[in-house]
């Protein structure tokens, strides 16, 4: 399992509350570091009240990788922002 394989998975978790991209590309993922079996994700939420994201997060790589041990680092600096989404025509969206 590499860094690669997780941010593929991570590319199949929508965030409930802005269902258009996946939380790679919408910037919600700010490191995944992994070392043998355990995966450290940094990560934040687009707003503070929709935690059930964190278990789409580790549901999705569990299904895949049974035997990891995932760890979220859920932080709120820098906050999150439409500027960090990384799709041009999406981010126009939210400058409409």
């Amino acid at each position: 399992m590499s860094k690669e394989d997780i941010i593929e998975i991570l590319k199949t978790v929508y965030d409930p509350e802005i269902p258009i991209l996946d939380i790679y590309n919408m910037g919600l993922i700010y490191d995944v570091d992994v070392k043998d079996k355990d995966i450290n994700i940094v990560m934040t939420l687009t707003t503070p009240a929709c935690p059930m994201i964190l278990e789409m997060v580790k549901n999705a790589i569990v299904q895949k990788f049974p035997d990891a041990n995932v760890n979220i680092d859920l932080v709120f600096e820098p906050a999150w922002n439409p500027e960090m989404i990384k799709d041009e025509e999406v981010k126009q969206m939210f400058r409409s």
